[in-house]
């Protein structure tokens, strides 16, 4: 199947997998190393053509219900920004997303340790769904565009 993950990241996979009572598969290990190969907050479709690369034989359908378990079992988050198609981030971090107007790519922004954000009383946050928008360094200077042309 081409390129296998460390043994430390497929031990995690496994054990997440296992404590929400999902069965280690081959699929599911090659589309958690596609998110994490190239974390560029891919869509399932952008996720089913790399996957294919490797496994021909994969379906759609495999790909969603992959995508669905990770998501399940804490080891990616589902992004969705504007009306845009649900992307997949593996970065489990606390974290916001800057999403460029122009290209469309969706980058990973820390968040400070201290937010500051006021919540009424007894509120109390568990995760943040975050995004700016705006333009990426190369848009902002007219990089990508020149690059196009």
């Amino acid at each position: 199947m081409g390129k296998t993950m460390p043994r430390e990241i497929d031990a995690r996979l496994n054990e997440r997998l296992a404590t929400r009572g999902f069965r280690f598969t081959p699929q599911r290990e090659h589309v958690y190393a596609v998110l994490l190969r190239k974390r560029d907050h891919p869509t399932a479709e952008e996720v089913f053509i790399r996957a294919k690369r490797e496994i021909p034989d994969i379906s759609m359908a495999t790909v969603y219900n992959c995508l669905d378990a990770l998501v399940e079992c804490g080891l990616a988050r589902q992004v969705t920004l504007e009306r845009g198609a649900t992307r997949f981030c593996p970065n489990m971090r606390e974290h916001c997303h800057f999403y460029c107007d122009e290209c469309e790519s969706v980058f990973d922004i820390e968040l400070p340790a201290e937010l500051g954000i006021a919540l009424p009383k007894g509120y109390r946050a568990e995760r943040y769904d975050i995004a700016i928008h705006g333009r990426c360094p190369a848009c902002a200077n007219g990089k990508r565009n020149a690059a196009k042309s």
